[in-house]
């Protein structure tokens, strides 16, 4: 359980500063509801892959 977590702070920090990154380098703002939604949404999207992927596993 601690190790899920862990996983899921680590993975939204970093899509959270790539997304700030990307947005203040490329269309000059970022706005914290932009960067922390998307960054919510590439978290979910890891975790349907990590699903998935378990699921092709195990047939």
């Amino acid at each position: 359980m601690a190790r899920e977590l862990f996983i899921f702070v680590v993975a939204f920090a970093a899509f959270a500063s790539a997304v700030a990154a990307y947005l203040a380098a490329f269309h000059g703002e970022a706005s914290l509801k932009e960067i922390l939604s998307t960054a919510f949404a590439a978290v979910i999207g890891l975790y349907v892959g990590r699903y998935v992927e378990r699921r092709l596993i195990n047939g």
